[in-house]
């Protein structure tokens, strides 16, 4: 994987459970998404019926931890549909092995703080379908989410001043594949900025 695209995982993913995912998405060759925030579901898997690979996506204004716990959550239908494809349902007892499993290594990781994997320990032992659902679990999730959504630089028009993480100013530019061509402000030289990075909108007056 490239490092700048590990780089991003890690913004999005606790740093201790990356480098775990990052193996996961590789050996799979996963189409991974980082998605705009959708009021109806927290991710999605799709089997590379239509596609030549695994595709999951997870809403990117999720807190490192319900990040983490929704790509586990997708990447567990994924394990499923290897192996049995239609013959296991959605939220069955193979799915429900598959992320008991997977969450099981994960936790090993301390990723989690103490109460979040506390409420995790308790929730694997009869996951429902969706981590929303695990009432103590979701309430303790939910004290780690951020005050506001933070934008990327991909939803932000063309032609925005925008500042990254290390504070520098960037005008949009035009699309590259995966990647935006920025100008920096500062020295006036331009800079591929992938689109998945979160920004702060700089409104001019």
């Amino acid at each position: 994987m490239h490092p700048e695209d590990k780089k991003i995982l890690n913004h999005y993913f606790p740093s201790q459970a990356v480098e775990m995912v990052a193996a996961w998405i590789e050996e799979k060759k996963i189409h991974f998404k980082i998605s705009k925030t959708r009021q109806t579901k927290l991710g999605d898997y799709r089997p590379p019926i239509r596609h030549g690979n695994h595709r999951i996506s997870v809403n990117h204004s999720l807190n490192k931890f319900s990040f983490l716990i929704t790509f586990v959550h997708e990447y567990a239908h994924l394990l499923t549909w290897e192996k049995y494809e239609r013959k296991a349902s959605p939220h069955g007892k193979e799915w429900k092995l598959a992320y008991r499993q997977l969450m099981t290594a994960v936790i090993k990781t301390d990723a989690f703080p103490e109460d979040v994997r506390f409420e995790l320990e308790k929730s694997i032992v009869n996951t429902k379908a969706s981590s929303s659902s695990e009432i103590d679990l979701s309430r303790v999730l939910k004290k780690y989410d951020p005050p506001h959504d933070v934008p990327l630089l991909e939803e932000l028009p063309e032609g925005s001043f925008f500042s990254t993480a290390n504070g520098v100013v960037y005008q949009k530019g035009n699309k590259r594949r995966t990647r935006y061509l920025c100008l920096n402000i500062s020295n006036k030289k331009s800079y591929l900025v992938h689109a998945l990075t979160p920004v702060k909108q700089i409104h001019q007056s």
